[in-house]
C-alpha cells in the first residue's frame, strides 16, 4: 500500500509529458495505476472477510510519534474499491471525453490522477494528522480540477468558492484533530477508536471534526459549494462530486460513528443537518433545469441521506449506510458519466432542447434508467437493498419510540420521495419525447454516432448496480465486518432478536410499502413540477447569499482596514515599528529581574579607529542633503561592520559583509536614477523633534538590551560545540559554512525561501507586462542573404542602425557595447571588464568550492559572481547584461531551490534525518587524499540561488527600468516632432 502511494506521488510528474505525446490517450495509461490498486485491494478481499486487517507503517516523523501508516479495515477496503475503480473507470472515460489537442490536457491528467492518490492515501491512513494533510491536499487538488476552464469566470469562481469552503472546513477540523491527539494521547485512529475517550474535550473535538465533514460532503449550511462545482469538465464531477471527495467526509463520519455516535453532540448535528440537507437538496432539484444541477442538487440529498444512516450509530443502520454509500458510488457517477455524453454530443444539458435522445441511444437510456431505479430505490438494483435496508432500522428504533430513530425515518421517507421525483424529472428531461419540441429538426435533438468506448463506463456502472442488488446477500458478509462495529440499538432501546442481512427480498414487511409509497409520491411530485414554472425564489437569501455577502464584507472591512493603517507613508510605518519596539522592549526591560552587565571598553585597538568613523558617518548621513550622498555615508557603517568582523576572527562574515554592500549599494544606486538626487522641501523632516527623540529612544533601547544581553546567559551555549560539530559531523574546518549548509541547514533553507520571495516582490513591481528574457537576444539588420550584418543602437526613437544612429565606430570589447549611445560608452571599462570577468567568475566557484575549510561558501561565491554580472550591466547595459547571462533569473532560482530540497529529501529515503550530509573519501595517485561532502550540493543551490537574485535585481531595476526610461523617452521626442 505505501508502496502504491508512491507511484501516486511519482507518476503524475510523468504525464503531461505523456500528454504532449499521445494526447487523450495519456489518460489509458494513467488509469493502470488505480487499477493495479483496484485489484490489490480485491485480493485482500479474502483477508478483510475475514476479520484481518492488512497494516504498514512507516515512521515518518518519530518524535511527534506521526507515521505514514497504512491500515485496511472493511470500510477503508470498500472506500478504496470506489476510489479506484471509479477513478480508473472516470479516467478512461476522458480518453473520448477529451479531444487531443484540448488545452491543459497534461495538466489536468496529472491533476486527477494525483487526486486519486491522494484520496487512496485518505482512506487508508491510520494516523489521523497524516489524514488532515490528505484532506488539504484533496482541497487543492480539487480547486485545479473545478478551475479547468479557467479562462470562464463562472469556473474560476466555483473553484475558489469550493476551496475556501473545504478548506475553512479543514482548518476547523485541524483544531478538532489537535484537541483529539492531545486528550487520547495518540493520532492512531485505531487506538483513539479502541480507547473511545470521553468527557468535556472530545465532545468539543467531535463538534469541530464534524465541521470538516460536513464542509467535505457538501451537508447544510455548506451544501451550496457542489452546485457551483459544476462549472468543472463532467468526468471531475462523476469522480470528485460522487465517488471520491464529497465521500472523504462521509467517511469521517462513518470512521467516527461507532464509538461516538452516542455522545451528546453527535446525533443533534449529523441527524438533524443531514436531514434538512436531504429535503433542501431534493427540493432544489425539482427545480432544476440543466442536467448537471439536477445530479447536483440531488447529490446534496443524497449525502444528507448517507450521512444520517451512517451517522445514525446503530449496527443495522450502519450496514444498510455502507450498502448505500457503495450504491451511490455506482449510480451517481454513472449518471454524471451520461450527462457528460450527452453534453459532448449534441451541446446541451438543458432539458428544454432535449427530446427524442432514448430512441437514439437506447444503451444509453437503459444506462441511465437503471442508474435513477437504484437511486430511487427500484428492485433488483442495489440502491432498493440499501433503502430497504435503511428503512427497516429507522423503523424498528422509531417503533421502540426513539426520537432521533423517528426523525431520521421520517426525514428519509420524504427524501425518498423527492429522490424518486427528480430521478423521474432527470429521465424525462433527458431522454424522453416531449410535446411540442417533437419532431423539431433542431440541432439539439440530433443525435451522432456515440462510440462505444465513451459510454463503456456508464455502461460498466449502471449494471454493477444491478448484479449488487441480485448478489446482494453476497456483499452481507464483506460488508457486516464494519457494521458489527457499532451497538445493536440505540441507549435504553431494547436490542433486536436478530441482526439485519443484506437480501434482494425480504418478504412484505413495513419497509417495503414505505419504500412503494415513496415511489408513488415521487412521481405524482414530479407531475405536480413538471409543468410548473418553479424558478422563483423562495426564501429571501440563500447560503450561497450569505457566502458572497461574507465575502464582500471581508473584501470591505480589508480596504477599511487598510486605508487607516497603509497611508502610504514610510515615515508613519517605520514609526509604528520603532514606537512598539520601544514599548515592548522597554517593558521587557522594566520587568525584567537584576540587570547584570559584563562590559570592556574595546577588544582590539580596531574598534577604537572605526567605531568613531561609524558614528560620524551616521550624523552626516543624516544631515545630507543628497540621496545617493546619504546611501553612501550609510554604507560607511556597514563597511565598518567589515572592519570589525574582520579585526575580532571572522573572515567569513568580513567577506559576506563586503560583499553584501557593495551589492546593496549598487541596488540603491540603480532606484536612486528615477528619483531626482536632492532632497526637496517637501521631503523635509515633519516633527523633525519627535523624530529626534524616537531615534534617541530606540538607540537607547537597543544599548541596553545588547549590555543586558551580554550577562544575561546563565548556561554555556550552544554554539561552543559547533566547532567540534562542523569537524566531526560536517567534515569540514570552516565552522560558518558548516553551521549554514549542515548544522543549521534549516535556517538557511528557510532563509533561501525569502530570498526567492524578496527577487519575485522586486520584479513583480517593476515588470509591467511579463518576465519574459529578450535582452539575450542579438538585434542586428540582417543582410540580404538573412544574416546579421548591422549592429543597432540605442537612441530615444528605438533601435536604429549603428551608422544611421551616429553610433561609435571604435572597437567593441563588450557585445553590449555596440548598442550603448557613444556619448554613454567607457572603452577603459569595457575592456577591464573584459579582462577580469571570467577571472572573477573562477574566483567565485573557488569560494563556493573551498568554503567548506576556508573563508568563502555558496553565498559569498554566488555574491562575487553577481558582482561580476553587476560590472558586465555597468560597463555594456542591459544588453550586454542579456549575453553575459542568457536565462532567465527564474530559473536559477527555482533550479537553485530545487538542489537545496533535493538536498534534505534525499537522505530521507536511506532512513536518515532531512539534510543529513554524507562524506566520500579515496586516495587518488597525484592528488592524494581527497574527500567530498554532500552538503556541498546544497551550497551549490545557494550559489545560484544568490546569482539568481542579484541578476533579478539588475533585470528589474536595472534592465527594466533603462527600457521603460527608453519607451519614456522616445514617446517624448516623438510627441516633440509631431508638435
Amino acid at each position: 500500500m505505501l508502496l502504491l502511494l508512491g507511484a501516486f506521488a511519482v507518476m503524475p510528474m510523468l504525464l503531461p509529458w505523456l500528454a504532449a505525446r499521445l494526447g487523450s490517450r495519456a489518460f489509458l495509461v494513467a488509469a493502470v495505476l488505480p487499477l493495479i490498486a483496484f485489484a490489490q485491494a480485491l485480493m485482500m478481499t479474502p483477508t478483510v472477510v475475514a476479520g484481518g486487517v492488512p497494516f504498514e507503517s512507516y515512521a515518518w516523523i518519530p518524535s511527534l510519534d506521526i507515521a505514514l501508516s497504512m491500515r485496511m479495515d472493511t470500510l477503508s477496503w470498500l472506500m478504496t474499491l470506489v476510489v479506484t475503480g471509479v477513478g480508473a473507470l472516470v479516467m478512461i472515460y476522458c480518453r473520448w471525453y477529451f479531444d487531443d489537442n484540448a488545452e491543459g490536457l497534461g495538466q489536468f491528467s496529472a491533476v486527477l490522477l494525483a487526486f486519486a492518490g491522494a484520496m487512496y492515501g485518505l482512506v487508508l491512513t491510520d494516523d489521523l494528522v497524516v489524514l488532515v494533510m490528505f484532506w488539504e491536499i484533496t482541497s487543492v487538488l480539487s480547486y485545479l480540477l473545478i478551475g479547468y476552464y479557467h479562462r470562464r469566470a463562472a469556473s474560476r469562481r466555483a473553484a475558489l468558492q469550493a476551496l475556501l469552503v473545504t478548506t475553512l472546513g479543514g482548518l476547523v477540523m485541524l483544531i478538532g484533530v489537535v484537541l483529539m491527539v492531545v486528550e487520547s494521547g495518540t493520532s492512531s485512529i485505531s487506538l483513539i477508536l479502541a480507547e473511545a475517550p470521553t468527557g468535556a474535550v472530545v465532545n468539543t473535538a467531535l463538534v469541530l471534526l464534524l465541521v470538516g465533514a460536513l464542509s467535505k460532503s457538501a451537508i447544510f449550511p455548506f451544501h451550496f459549494w457542489l452546485p457551483g462545482a459544476m462549472a468543472a469538465p463532467t468526468p471531475v464531477s462523476a469522480y470528485l462530486h460522487a465517488a471520491a471527495m464529497v465521500k472523504a467526509g462521509i467517511y469521517l463520519i462513518a470512521l467516527l460513528a461507532p464509538v461516538f455516535a452516542f455522545t451528546p453532540v453527535w446525533r443533534p448535528i449529523v441527524i438533524t443537518l443531514g436531514v434538512f440537507t436531504m429535503l433542501l437538496g431534493g427540493f432544489q432539484a425539482l427545480r432544476e433545469s440543466d442536467l448537471k444541477r439536477i445530479l447536483a442538487f440531488g447529490t446534496v440529498s443524497q449525502l444528507g441521506m448517507l450521512a444520517v444512516a451512517l451517522g445514525y450509530g446503530t449496527r443495522d443502520a450502519a450496514l444498510a449506510g455502507i450498502t448505500l454509500l457503495l450504491g451511490h458510488a455506482l449510480f451517481k457517477s454513472a449518471l454524471f458519466l451520461i450527462v457528460g455524453v450527452i453534453d459532448r454530443q449534441v451541446g446541451t444539458r438543458d432539458i428544454g432542447e432535449l427530446s427524442g435522445i432514448g430512441r437514439q441511444a437506447p444503451l444509453l437510456a437503459t444506462a441511465a434508467f437503471v442508474s435513477i431505479a437504484s437511486m430511487a430505490g427500484v428492485i433488483p438494483t442495489i440502491g432498493f437493498v440499501a433503502k430497504e435496508a435503511t428503512l427497516t432500522a429507522l423503523l424498528d428504533e422509531a417503533v421502540q419510540g426513539e426520537v432521533w430513530g423517528i426523525i431520521a425515518l421520517v426525514g428519509i421517507a420524504a427524501g425518498a420521495v423527492l429522490t424518486a421525483g427528480y430521478g423521474i424529472r432527470f429521465l424525462w428531461g433527458a431522454f424522453w419525447t416531449k410535446p411540442g419540441v417533437d419532431g423539431d429538426p433542431a440541432p439539439a435533438t440530433t443525435w451522432p454516432k456515440t462510440s462505444i468506448g465513451f459510454v463503456s463506463a456508464p455502461l460498466i456502472l449502471s449494471t454493477l448496480t444491478i448484479l449488487g442488488g441480485l448478489f446482494a446477500a453476497a456483499l452481507d458478509a464483506p460488508l457486516a465486518g464494519y457494521a458489527d462495529q457499532s451497538p445493536l440499538s440505540s441507549p435504553g432501546i431494547a436490542a433486536p432478536e436478530e441482526v439485519a442481512h443484506l437480501a434482494l427480498w425480504h418478504g412484505f414487511e413495513a419497509a417495503l410499502w414505505i419504500s412503494l409509497g415513496t415511489l408513488v409520491l415521487g412521481g405524482l411530485a414530479f407531475w405536480i413540477t413538471a409543468k410548473r414554472d418553479l424558478t422563483t425564489r423562495v426564501l429571501p437569501f440563500t447560503a450561497s447569499d450569505v457566502y458572497n455577502l461574507t465575502l464582500r464584507g471581508i473584501a470591505r472591512l480589508s480596504v477599511v482596514t487598510t486605508s487607516l493603517t497603509q497611508r502610504g507613508s514610510l515615515p508613519v510605518y517605520v514609526g509604528t515599528i520603532f514606537v512598539v519596539l520601544v514599548a515592548a522592549e522597554g517593558t521587557a526591560l522594566l520587568a525584567g529581574s537584576d540587570w547584570q552587565s559584563e562590559l570592556d571598553l574595546y577588544q582590539t585597538p580596531m574598534q577604537l579607529l572605526v567605531a568613531p568613523i561609524m558614528i560620524i558617518a551616521g550624523i552626516i548621513a543624516v544631515r545630507a542633503r543628497k540621496r545617493y550622498t546619504g546611501v553612501v555615508l550609510v554604507s560607511v557603517t556597514g563597511l565598518g561592520m567589515v572592519l570589525l568582523f574582520a579585526s575580532s576572527g571572522a573572515p567569513d562574515l568580513a567577506l559576506t559583509q563586503i560583499l553584501v554592500e557593495t551589492v546593496t549599494l549598487v541596488a540603491f544606486a540603480l532606484v536612486l536614477r528615477r528619483i531626482p538626487s536632492r532632497l526637496g522641501d517637501h521631503n523635509q523632516s515633519v516633527a523633525p523633534l519627535f523624530r529626534a527623540l524616537l531615534g534617541a529612544a530606540v538607540g537607547i533601547t537597543m544599548a541596553i538590551v545588547a549590555i543586558v544581553a551580554t550577562a544575561a546567559r546563565n548556561t554555556p551555549p550552544i554554539s561552543e560545540q559547533f566547532p567540534e560539530l562542523a569537524y566531526t559531523l560536517g567534515h569540514g574546518k570552516n565552522v560558518v559554512n558548516v553551521a549554514l549548509v549542515d548544522i543549521r541547514g534549516w535556517d538557511t533553507m528557510g532563509e533561501l525561501s525569502v530570498l526567492i520571495l524578496a527577487a519575485t516582490g522586486v520584479a513583480s513591481l517593476v515588470f509591467v507586462t511579463h518576465r519574459s528574457d529578450t535582452l539575450s537576444q542579438v538585434q542586428s539588420i540582417p543582410d540580404r542573404f538573412g544574416r546579421s550584418r548591422t549592429p543597432l543602437v540605442e537612441t530615444p526613437d528605438g533601435m536604429q542602425p549603428r551608422t544611421a544612429g551616429g553610433g561609435s565606430t571604435r572597437t567593441a570589447w563588450l557585445v553590449g557595447g555596440q548598442k550603448i549611445r557613444p556619448e554613454n560608452r567607457s572603452i577603459l571599462l569595457e575592456v577591464i571588464v573584459r579582462v577580469l570577468f571570467h577571472t572573477i567568475i573562477l574566483v567565485s566557484l573557488y569560494l563556493l568550492f573551498a568554503g567548506h575549510n576556508l573563508p568563502g561558501g555558496g553565498f559569498a561565491g554566488g555574491l562575487v559572481a553577481g558582482m561580476a554580472l553587476v560590472m558586465r550591466y555597468v560597463a555594456g547595459g542591459r544588453y550586454e547584461l542579456g549575453a553575459a547571462a542568457p536565462t532567465d533569473a527564474g530559473r536559477l532560482l527555482g533550479v537553485g531551490m530545487s538542489i537545496a530540497v533535493a538536498c534534505a529529501i534525499v537522505p530521507l529515503f536511506w532512513g536518515a534525518a532531512p539534510l543529513t550530509s554524507a562524506v566520500f573519501e579515496a586516495e587518488i595517485p597525484v592528488l592524494g587524499h581527497i574527500e567530498f561532502v554532500t552538503s556541498t550540493i546544497f551550497d551549490i543551490g545557494v550559489y545560484l540561488v544568490v546569482i539568481g537574485l542579484v541578476l533579478d535585481v539588475l533585470r528589474s531595476l536595472g534592465a527594466e527600468v533603462d527600457r521603460q526610461s527608453m519607451d519614456a523617452a522616445g514617446t517624448t521626442t516623438r510627441e516633440v516632432n509631431i508638435r
